[in-house]
């Protein structure tokens, strides 16, 4: 029989015994709920950075697709304080005038005659206030131009240039139209209709709501299209209307003196060699001797 003291013993040990195992039970219950505190807070962790980094990609995304758009409305928004001279891609078929203007050319055309290359004009500090005069001599006599730096501030900047290449020189002028419309054309440096700088810009002054739309005397730039402006022009000996030639040619200005020269050459006509009885080549032939621009001055 056991005694009192082996029966205290015994509670004794199974009471540590019993107190161990509380304190294992408590303290691995204390490391699980540690452990899953710690996950909880690597989860919260991973899942915030991950969020960033979705967020950032989204940002690059959104971004990546608006630069397209942005650039297209920077591209497609011209900022009239700058003159834009962009690389001419290929010649058109012929930068002439039409009743309906041709569609701009293809890239994939093949350099033709007349193109030549003389660079290109500043790209600032073109003048944008004065009166320029347009000399323009010829083998039956001289011609001037009066152009208001106002109106065609980048039309007349390239003229400028071109003429300070001497571009324009010993050329003639190889259209005249006796028929719908009334222009002698000149500015090509082959004489096919087909020549100019390997530059092209925009639009400037055109003649929207004028009526006639393009009087008598009138220098305007032919093209092929809308940005297709080069060094072809044409002179305008009586006045077109608006039914017969819209208003999407810049008008760069206005014969002062010499009309009766381009009127001279419009009445010999079209040479008969020609296959348009009323649209090609002049009969009385009209060379450029050299085109000058004067310095602007206040008008």
């Amino acid at each position: 029989m056991t005694s009192n003291r082996d029966r205290q013993r015994a509670a004794a040990r199974a009471k540590l015994e019993r107190v161990m195992t509380e304190r294992v039970a408590a303290a691995q219950h204390r490391r699980r709920l540690l452990m899953m505190i710690g996950a909880g807070l690597l989860a919260l962790v991973l899942v915030g950075t991950g969020w960033v980094v979705i967020a950032n990609v989204s940002k690059k995304k959104v971004a990546a697709n608006a630069s397209p758009s942005a650039s297209a409305s920077a591209s497609s928004s011209v900022d009239p304080n700058v003159c834009h001279w962009n690389p001419k891609v290929a010649p058109s078929d012929s930068p002439a005038v039409s009743p309906s203007p041709g569609a701009s050319a293809a890239p994939s055309a093949p350099p033709v005659k007349g193109v030549v290359d003389v660079g290109t004009p500043p790209a600032t500090g073109e003048p944008r206030i004065g009166i320029q005069t347009m000399t323009i001599t010829t083998n039956l006599g001289p011609l001037t131009v009066r152009i208001d730096d106002a109106k065609v501030p980048c039309t007349a900047a390239s003229f400028t240039y071109l003429a300070s290449k001497k571009f324009f020189d010993n050329t003639s002028c190889h259209r005249l139209t006796t028929s719908g419309i009334y222009v002698l054309q000149c500015g090509d440096p082959g004489g096919a209709g087909t020549g100019g700088p390997t530059y092209e810009y925009g639009e400037e002054n055109l003649p929207k709501g004028q009526r006639p739309v393009y009087p008598e005397g009138t220098i305007a730039l032919a093209n092929a299209g809308p940005g297709t402006n080069g060094s072809q022009f044409f002179i305008v000996y009586k006045d077109i209307d608006v039914s017969s030639l819209g208003p999407d040619y810049t008008v760069l200005g206005k014969v002062t003196n010499g009309m009766d020269i381009i009127k001279k050459v419009a009445e010999g006509g079209v040479d008969p060699a020609g296959e348009n009885p009323s649209d090609g080549k002049p009969k009385t032939p009209l060379t450029i001797q050299s085109l000058t621009m004067s310095p602007p001055v206040q008008p």
